[in-house]
């Protein structure tokens, strides 16, 4: 006796194949082809937009008598030849050398550095050369599309992917001071992305990548953009940035949502003291 077969086990049958001749549709869902195209296509615009302004600097230093080196990334923010990048890339540099993307070799002289933020101009004596343009770190939100382009172990304007993790981090700097409104990422960061752009899906900056930590996988960090602008201001006007100071050290953090119900308090954010300086 012949049992009838279920259509779950050998397919659908042929009227209901012909209905649905694709079933991801059927069933509401996009195919998975044009949804990674346009993924694939924003950070191709992205990298082609931003990447020719994306440098590679190679920076020579004296450290207790010997010669010493390292190598970095940064990004022309105007034709004439301003550069931004780390301050922890160039400090004490006695000599920088720019490489363009398409090999053309510059040497820079150092506009000002800005430990505290992590940020440095440099200059090279260019020509219309190609630049990227600022956005605001403000209007980003977790979740969104960041693309990093850098020169990670010398690989130059390498690009990786990823999102936006967290906004608002708090990050220790080299000197020890604490640097607000950082951006998180999982765009893979590696020694040599620092002071290469974070970009968004339009081809703007929307911040300076700072840093990575090394033990864990999918953890980089980005000066936000707003910061960085405030700070290259300065240093263009004054070579240094001039800050008040309260001599008090202090960090953004989350209240508890009980602590905000009992006091009534409009926010759920504030600024906790975290050292005092003598």
């Amino acid at each position: 006796m012949n049992l009838p077969v279920p259509s779950w086990l050998v397919g659908a049958a042929p009227d209901e194949a012909e209905r649905s001749p694709n079933p991801t549709r059927a069933h509401g869902f996009l195919p998975d082809e044009p949804l990674l195209d346009a993924y694939s296509q924003s950070i191709t615009r992205v990298a082609e937009t931003v990447g020719p302004a994306v440098v590679r600097l190679d920076v020579k230093r004296r450290v207790r008598g010997r010669g010493d080196g390292g190598s970095g990334s940064g990004f022309i923010f105007t034709p004439d030849g301003l550069i931004v990048t780390n301050s922890h890339v160039v400090t004490g540099a006695t000599a920088i050398e720019v490489t363009l993307n398409d090999g053309q070799i510059f040497q820079a002289h150092l506009i000002g550095d800005d430990p505290d933020t992590d940020i440095a101009v440099i200059r090279v004596a260019g020509h219309k050369l190609p630049s990227a343009s600022f956005g605001e770190s403000r209007s980003l939100r977790v979740g969104q599309l960041a693309v990093a382009i850098g020169n990670p172990y010398g690989f130059q304007c390498t690009v990786t992917a990823g999102v936006v993790s967290a906004l608002g981090r708090s990050l220790r700097s080299q000197n020890g001071r604490l640097m607000d409104d950082v951006i998180q990422t999982d765009a893979a960061l590696n020694p040599g992305n620092s002071g290469g752009p974070l970009v968004n899906s339009r081809g703007e900056v929307v911040g300076v990548n700072t840093a990575m930590i090394l033990p864990a996988q999918g953890i980089c960090f980005a000066t936000a953009i707003d910061t960085a602008k405030v700070t290259i201001a300065q240093l263009l006007r004054h070579g240094r940035v001039r800050r008040a100071r309260l001599g008090i050290a202090g960090q953004n953090i989350v209240l508890p949502r009980r602590m905000v119900r009992h006091y009534a308090l409009e926010r759920d954010g504030a600024v906790q003291v975290a050292s005092i300086e003598g």
